[in-house]
């Protein structure tokens, strides 16, 4: 009993003179050459309240915006009320630089029936820009200055954005300079807003505004999720929208630039139907209607017909189906199997090309 007696007491002394000797060195760090206020006390005591780094997104658009360039495109008009002289007009837009070969994106009205499109980098160089082609459908075209050494957007093979992510959208407002908006990404696969179905828009909050159209829409790590294309309008002026802009996806913008850079156009196959719903039944979309002289009248295909299989592939979705046909060869053959009034037929479609 003794012996643990004396060995309680040793370590409760010990514990007493640990404490003493901390106490003295946080309240007199003198006593120690070197320890001062500083460091130890400082760290113990102020840590808790050390600021944390406010959030910014000043890397992203750091690594992104020297690839967003200025457009400015110019139309020589001839007006008869101005006895035929001819008068300039100049057009504003953005554009995103995409490879080191100088090929840019831009959207199509920014430099439509343009006779000179002068691209102005951030650095301040001005070069002049060949149109390399355009589709109407997307409303993109590609232009190429004669460079080297240009900044290249950030870019990824699969990107896929989602609802909720944060964007900046990059441009030239109104020619104030470069500017960054920031939003986040309302919906994806916004359809109907153009004369064709084939193309999905990315709609978001981040304010596009004159200037904006054709520049860079990015994420939060600075890589291209779109280009930002329009904003909504309706036709009743009463009607205060805000908020609600559109940007083309990453992929399907990237897909119509290889394209136009290997054909000088997007050539897309061609069915000749409409459709808008999904049978969620028979797992495939319904033929809403079928266009004279089309493939698809040729082949047999009727009003109310079910395509739930184009060639191998299941029909999950509308947008699979318009995706196979217009990503499919004119010419090519492809093979439907569709549900007509509860029996299942099998239909052989040679696609034609789209015309532009």
């Amino acid at each position: 009993m003794k012996l643990f007696s004396s060995i309680k007491y040793t370590l409760t002394a010990i514990s007493y003179g640990v404490f003493l000797a901390v106490l003295l060195l946080l309240l007199i760090p003198g006593l120690v050459p070197g320890l001062n206020g500083t460091s130890l006390v400082t760290s113990l005591f102020k840590g808790s309240q050390a600021q944390q780094a406010p959030m910014s997104f000043a890397k992203a658009v750091s690594i992104s915006s020297p690839a967003v360039v200025n457009i400015y495109s110019e139309q020589i008009e001839v007006n008869p009320q101005y006895g035929r002289k001819p008068r300039k007009s100049t057009r504003l837009g953005s554009g995103v630089i995409m490879d080191s070969h100088g090929y840019i994106l831009t959207n199509l009205h920014v430099i439509r029936q343009a006779d000179l499109i002068q691209v102005l980098l951030q650095s301040g160089q001005l070069y002049p820009a060949e149109l390399i082609g355009f589709d109407h459908y997307t409303d993109l075209a590609v232009l190429k200055v004669n460079a080297s050494n240009l900044p290249v957007i950030p870019q990824k093979e699969q990107q896929t954005s989602l609802v909720g992510d944060i964007v900046l959208a990059i441009g030239n407002p109104l020619n104030l300079g470069q500017t960054v908006t920031q939003g986040i990404i309302s919906a994806t696969g916004r359809s109907g807003l153009s004369n064709t179905s084939y193309l999905e828009f990315l709609q978001m909050d981040a304010a596009i505004n004159e200037g904006n159209s054709g520049g860079a829409l990015i994420n939060s790590n600075g890589i291209l999720v779109g280009i930002n294309s329009r904003k909504f309008t309706q036709s009743n002026p009463q009607l205060s929208i805000q908020g609600i802009f559109f940007a083309v996806p990453y992929q399907l913008a990237y897909k119509v630039m290889r394209q136009i850079i290997e054909n000088g156009k997007v050539v897309r196959g061609w069915l000749g139907i409409s459709t808008q719903n999904y049978h969620p039944e028979l797992k495939g979309f319904v033929v809403d209607d079928v266009m004279d002289n089309s493939p698809a009248q040729s082949a047999g295909i009727l009003v109310g017909d079910v395509v739930y299989q184009i060639d191998n592939q299941l029909i999950d979705s509308v947008t699979t189906a318009l995706d196979i046909i217009a990503e499919t060869p004119p010419n090519t053959e492809l093979t439907f199997k569709i549900y007509r009034q509860g029996n299942a037929i099998t239909i052989k479609v040679k696609i034609i090309e789209l015309s532009n």
